[in-house]
């Protein structure tokens, strides 16, 4: 009721086209008869203010239509009817209150009342002007029953008043409901609504839904024909099943030859607008991919660091990303509880959290067990897989089996539509600047430091390093803790997609050695292409082979792969001396 309320504030202007479209509704949508669809298309031609001494007139008018008689659901329908036929648009507070059962008759002299709250605080209210006209005793009013057919054909109603809706959102979500279910008696308030549209989108919704209108009620054969062309420019779904439909049905009301003539311009239209989704299809898979691409690319740079200078099968690899996914959980959680401003900044400030968490288990972890079984890949791959296992449970007994919730800043938060039904959403786009970030900065680190330095030196020639003076050990533990560190920052990323569990990390473990199998290992370029690769490749399957066919397709193409380039796709210069 208060939008309602709201709307009948609003100026006169604004009024009359609110009230139009009400009367549209009411008309064409519930099946009411050609007098009242006459009745619709006066009133939206009209277009001069009414003079305030006219108010009375309205108000006659409108209690006239109250008054109409009438049983049952028929005798509801045609209140509605009745109602819109007035040009008032007052009339929308009778029909919200009709659909939602809060209209009926006075016994004492059957004049209609809006009964508002319950019990004994119902009071009976004027549907003209919403005065108090005293409290709802129990049997003072007897309410006018409905059923499907007068909701549906309520909300019809009341949905089209929001092509005069403040809110642009309103204005194209009432536009797109036209599409899909095109009405005549739209016509006259839809080529208003297009020349007074001031927002860009909302005008592009307003000119699809008026050629959508047009094709399939427009009296000339020309503009028929001239609406669909313009369909066909359009790359929606929506567009597709309406020219789809005009294609397949001779169109009513047309010679046998405009008829065909519009068919054939339906299927040509229909074409390209298929021609287009395709393309948009294809574009949003890669989209996918690449979404897919930098998580893989986040969850497997710290494993081609370590891998590559070590030689070791980190199966805790996916564990530090869980670390790191939870680190957020808590900072997020402290933040709440004292200092709430600071939440939409939370994320920046578990990031280095999230680093030095993951990156300390990661050096400990290399310190106490890994350290011990360099040379023995077997016993490595036992002892992390072991590792991964206690972490799983310790972070299980710690915060619960359960999914923890993560929010996402506001910034991150939404999404665009683009075309064709393509929606992109903030959050995955954020993931993906995201990861070429780190991949860049830790590209950074290795080339201009002195820690870089050695690492690529060990990674490279590990006994010619030794030789050389660089300590091997304290190289093996600071890339350890750097490459879980890193994995740390990922899950702080991941927690924004997936579910903040115990099992987070195992999702990703798997992939994350195959991209750095597939791109080489010790090479961050390596990295980058063979995620983004196996990423776009997985999500361009999935659509013919379905998810997990998909997988499976992928892991036997790279197995394929490296029996040809052992090595990967950019293999480290300088580790054959190690052969």
């Amino acid at each position: 009721m208060s939008g309602f309320s709201t709307a009948f504030r609003r100026p006169t202007g604004i009024r009359v086209m609110l009230l139009a479209a009400l009367m549209l509704a009411a008309t064409t949508m519930s099946g009411f008869g050609p007098v009242a669809t006459a009745h619709a298309a006066t009133a939206l031609a009209q277009t001069a203010t009414p003079a305030a001494g006219d108010a009375s007139a309205e108000d006659a008018a409108l209690r006239d239509a109250l008054a109409t008689p009438g049983e049952g659901f028929d005798g509801a329908l045609a209140l509605i009817q009745a109602l819109a036929a007035t040009g008032d648009a007052r009339a929308a507070r009778a029909i919200d209150a009709l659909q939602s059962g809060n209209l009926g008759r006075r016994t004492s002299d059957g004049a209609l009342v809006i009964v508002e709250g319950r019990g004994g605080d119902a009071v009976m209210r004027d549907p003209v002007t919403g005065d108090n006209l005293g409290a709802a005793e129990r049997g003072a009013v007897d309410r006018i029953r409905v059923n499907n057919r007068v909701r549906v054909d309520a909300r019809a109603a009341m949905g089209l008043i929001d092509l005069g809706a403040k809110l642009p959102e309103r204005r194209r979500a009432a536009a797109e409901a036209l599409i899909k279910l095109p009405e005549a008696a739209a016509l006259p308030l839809l080529t208003r609504a297009v020349d007074t549209e001031t927002d860009g989108r909302t005008h592009d919704a307003l000119m699809k839904a008026l050629a959508a209108v047009q094709s399939m009620h427009a009296d000339n054969p020309e503009e028929r024909l001239a609406a669909i062309d313009t369909l066909g420019d359009f790359a929606d779904p929506q567009v597709r099943s309406l020219l789809g439909r005009i294609a397949a049905a001779p169109p009513a009301g047309l010679a046998p030859d405009a008829a065909a003539a519009v068919q054939g311009a339906a299927a040509e239209a229909l074409e390209r607008v298929e021609s287009k989704l395709e393309m948009w299809a294809l574009v949003g898979n890669v989209y996918q991919g690449l979404s897919l691409g930098s998580v893989l690319v986040l969850a497997a740079v710290g494993l081609a660091i370590t891998f590559g200078v070590m030689g070791v099968i980190n199966m805790a690899h996916g564990e530090m990303v869980m670390l790191g996914a939870y680190t957020t959980y808590l900072v997020q959680q402290v933040i709440a509880a004292n200092l709430p401003a600071l939440m939409p900044v939370s994320l920046l400030i578990a990031l280095p959290a999230a680093f030095l968490v993951s990156g300390a288990a990661g050096f400990a972890i290399e310190r106490s067990v890994i350290r011990w079984l360099y040379g023995r890949p077997l016993e490595t791959l036992l002892a992390t897989w072991g590792v991964s296992l206690i972490i799983q449970q310790a972070v299980r007994s710690v915060f619960g089996p359960t999914n923890r919730e993560v929010s996402s800043p506001e910034w991150m938060s939404g999404a665009f539509e683009v075309a064709g039904g393509i929606t992109l959403t903030y959050n995955r786009l954020w993931i993906l600047a995201f990861s070429l970030v780190v991949v860049g900065g830790v590209a950074l680190l290795l080339r201009k430091t002195s820690l870089g330095l050695h690492v690529r030196a060990v990674t490279q020639n590990r006994s010619m390093a030794s030789s050389m003076g660089i300590k091997t050990g304290r190289i093996d533990a600071l890339t350890f803790a750097l490459g879980s560190g890193i994995a740390g920052i990922a899950g702080v990323a991941l927690s924004q997609i997936d579910n903040v569990s115990p099992n987070l990390g195992q999702g990703y473990i798997i992939d994350s050695f195959m991209v750095v199998v597939f791109g080489g290992v010790g090479t961050l370029w390596g990295t980058l292409v063979g995620g983004f690769t196996l990423g776009v490749v997985n999500k361009l399957i999935e659509p013919f082979a379905g998810a997990v066919l998909a997988k499976i397709l992928v892991l036997i193409a790279i197995i394929l792969f490296i029996q040809k380039r052992p090595r990967g796709l950019f293999a480290l210069k300088g580790r054959a001396v190690e052969a």
